[in-house]
């Protein structure tokens, strides 16, 4: 501490300087904040207000600072100080944009402000500024699991922008499903006819790239390590085992088709009933010409039935849309009927789902005379004439079509790998003496993808159905293993053109990551910073809740039992600092200091100023967000809050709820993102684990006579800026209901 030097810098432009008194912001940063230099200008974040700070650092010696001026959220680049600690102290968005002007307001505006300031002072004295996590031997080769259309397109995207590349492949050739494709759903110009898959091509291209490295016949037997850094062991068929060093991972497994023969009322299992895949295998066979049965008879009649087995509300079959399978039906249409106009060909459907320029595909089978039937399927029975019983959504009316030929969309089935729910309670059987858990353990690691050498299991976390886990909105390509990528319909249900682009995202995805582990930097979102998580393990307790709550498998164990950081894998959401109940987990720019040196900043009013004082500690990602947007479009909320960003709602710690209701806070206000299986916690488990935190606070707040209603979490999307303000103004006017705190006077 005492080679730091603090410095404050208020901005009194954008309409500051014209509503706040900045002189008395300026004392309380010199008298109450400690800083050794406090400076204003009319327009901080101009070449001259920057240069001003850059010369400070730079003849002055600060290696801390304070910006009291906008959001932290706005003029990043401006502010980017890489080589001093900085905290920003919202002036303009969180207290000038939303406090409604007029003489009534100006004594409470002030007051926000000034606790604005001494908090952003308070942060900084305890920060230090991180150092980063770079290892000299960092990989920026990237692994693509899996030689389908979609591992191709991944492994050619990175290669083509200059990474090495390793592709691993099961099958003895590249190309995948689209091997066993006639033809695909056209992806170009004029979207009429079926177009060549291209797979061929492709192969071609991957095997003579100079930059991508091909196994084929073989597996992963074992991924270790983390982003930068992973060692995958790669057994082939021969029996060699080969090792490659590599940076990041693109898993894109691909996907089998739903089991035909569970759908025994739709025909499954019957002669003359097929599912699209076993189709094209005719149409392939057939190569233009009459598509045959299996007992030889050529076709001349063909229903389709659509969603077989598919958008299944019953729970017995998949309750999702697999994406391509009306664009395929169609295109299969076309087989016949460009082979013979007179094959009597039928789809029947309950919604026509073509994504793209779709539409164009499907009039063009119109003109070819494919008729299209809006209906659910009921029954099929076979035999060398099958039956197609449905009842027509058109004419409300049950009804039915024969065929020499049936043939069932069944859908997409993830090959994503081994279930970790199912892993954790085999293993945990297995290690209690169960011999048939211990068997099954040994079945469950043959029918890994991925073979990850991760305590919390071998694949990545998956969804309900097998499909990878990812934030869907803001991280589409990202899996809950930093630094290993989902693309193709491992990821989601979709046609190849889509599988395509998810593949090139998830390269570029990869390649972002071997950047960011070259330079030590964090993984998305916080993919600037360069702090990573430490622990004072001489008060360490060994309870596992860092390890066991960590959304990402970013802590190990070490010999001794200590919680052991794989700082690579680490995302720097703060969820283990949050699960720590003796607080020795912190980062050099968060920690609980951090936080609760800013909560004990704020000047707190006595009981005869009836001035509550709420603390909303709000998710940088949505919620924080939400409440800017509020101050950019003026809507106004009660300046008796004071809002602290969090990294995660998972990052807080109860001790700062405790800590600011024994300060005399009035009310804790704790604002994150949806929970759930629809999350959108970027971190994915941050609010449910902060949800299940704050539900056992309530005999904290017995223990300090509190009603239980002082404290409150809110679901907060990142447009809720109306919504947010209106939350505010409700959760005041309820603390004024309730009554100030009792505890003021005591902190």
């Amino acid at each position: 501490m005492a080679d730091n030097k603090f410095a404050a810098y208020i901005c009194s432009g954008c309409g500051i300087g014209d509503v706040l008194n900045v002189g008395a912001l300026e004392k309380i940063a010199q008298k109450e904040g400690k800083m050794a230099i406090v400076k204003n200008h009319p327009f901080l974040c101009n070449a001259e207000g920057v240069q001003l700070i850059k010369d400070d650092i730079a003849n002055e010696g600060v290696t801390h600072l304070c910006i009291a001026a906008c959001s932290r959220r706005a003029k990043a680049e401006a502010f980017s100080f890489p080589t001093v600690a900085v905290s920003r102290a919202n002036l303009r968005e969180g207290v000038l944009w939303v406090i409604a002007e007029g003489a009534d307001h100006d004594e409470v505006r002030q007051e926000m402000a000034e606790d604005y300031v001494r908090m952003g002072c308070a942060e900084v004295k305890k920060m230090t500024l991180p150092g980063g996590n770079l290892k000299e031997s960092s990989s920026k080769r990237i692994l693509v699991v899996g030689g389908g259309m979609s591992g191709m397109t991944a492994a050619l995207a990175a290669a083509d922008a200059g990474y090495e590349t390793v592709v691993v492949e099961k099958s003895g050739e590249l190309g995948g499903f689209a091997n066993k494709l006639l033809k695909r759903v056209p992806f170009s110009g004029p979207y009429a006819e079926p177009q060549p898959t291209g797979a061929a091509n492709m192969t071609a291209r991957v095997s003579h790239h100079p930059l991508i490295k091909v196994h084929l016949n073989s597996t992963l037997a074992e991924t270790a390590g983390a982003p930068g850094r992973f060692n995958a062991k790669i057994a082939q068929e021969s029996g060699a085992v080969a090792e490659e060093l590599v940076g990041a991972i693109v898993q894109a497994t691909g996907f089998t088709t739903y089991d035909i023969a569970k759908l025994p009322e739709l025909g499954g299992g019957q002669a003359n009933v097929v599912d699209q895949a076993g189709l094209e295998a005719m149409a392939k066979a057939a190569n233009g010409g009459a598509i045959k049965r299996a007992d030889g008879k050529e076709v001349k009649s063909v229903v389709f039935v659509q969603c077989a087995g598919q958008r299944d509300a019953s729970g017995v079959h998949l309750p999702y849309c697999s994406g391509h399978c009306c664009a395929t039906s169609i295109k299969q249409a076309m087989y016949f009927k460009d082979q013979n106009p007179d094959v009597d060909t039928v789809v029947i459907y309950q919604d026509l789902r073509v994504p793209g320029m779709g539409e164009d595909f499907y009039r063009s089978a119109q003109q070819k005379g494919v008729i299209f039937t809006k209906g659910k399927a009921g029954r099929v029975t076979g035999g060398d004439n099958c039956k197609v019983e449905f009842r027509d959504l058109i004419l409300d009316e049950d009804t039915s079509a024969e065929a020499d030929l049936v043939v069932l969309a069944t859908g997409q089935v993830p090959s994503a790998g081994v279930n970790l729910d199912d892993w954790t309670a085999t293993v945990t059987a297995a290690e209690s003496g169960d011999e048939t858990a211990k068997a099954k353990k040994i079945e469950l690691q043959k029918t890994s993808v991925l073979n990850l050498t991760y305590r919390q299991g071998p694949d990545v976390p998956q969804f309900k159905y097998g499909f990878a886990d990812s934030h869907f909105i803001c991280f589409p390509y990202e899996t809950r293993r930093t630094g290993i990528y989902a693309a193709g319909p491992v990821r989601r249900p979709m046609d190849m053109l889509q599988a395509q682009e998810d593949a090139t995202g998830a390269a570029l995805k990869a390649i972002q990551a071997v950047e960011n582990a070259a330079r030590g930097r964090a993984a998305h979102p916080r993919a600037w910073d360069l702090s990573f998580p430490k622990a004072r393990l001489e008060g360490c307790t060994q309870c596992k809740r860092c390890t066991v709550e960590c959304p990402f498998g970013a802590i190990d164990e070490d010999e001794k039992r200590f919680p052991l950081f794989n700082e690579e894998r680490c995302r720097r959401c703060g969820t283990c600092m949050g699960a720590c109940p003796v607080r020795v987990i912190s980062f050099e720019n968060y920690s609980c200091d951090t936080v609760g040196s800013q909560i004990k900043a704020v000047n707190i009013p006595d009981e005869f100023e009836e001035k509550p004082r709420i603390l909303i500690l709000a998710c940088e990602n949505d919620a924080y967000p939400a409440l800017d947007m509020a101050g950019i479009q003026r809507i106004t909320y009660s300046a008796y809050v004071r809002a602290i960003p969090v990294r995660c709602l998972g990052s807080v710690n109860t001790i700062w709820i405790t800590d600011a209701l024994n300060s005399g806070y009035d009310g804790v206000m704790m604002m994150g993102c949806k929970k759930g299986d629809d999350y959108q916690c970027h971190f994915v488990k941050g609010s449910e684990m902060a949800h299940y935190r704050m539900s056992k606070i309530g005999d904290t707040l017995k223990q300090l006579g509190l009603e239980p209603e002082r404290v409150q979490t809110q679901e907060v999307a990142i447009t809720d800026n109306a919504r947010v303000a209106r939350l505010i103004d409700e959760y005041v006017a309820q603390i004024n209901e309730i009554g100030l705190s009792p505890m003021k006077g005591f902190g």
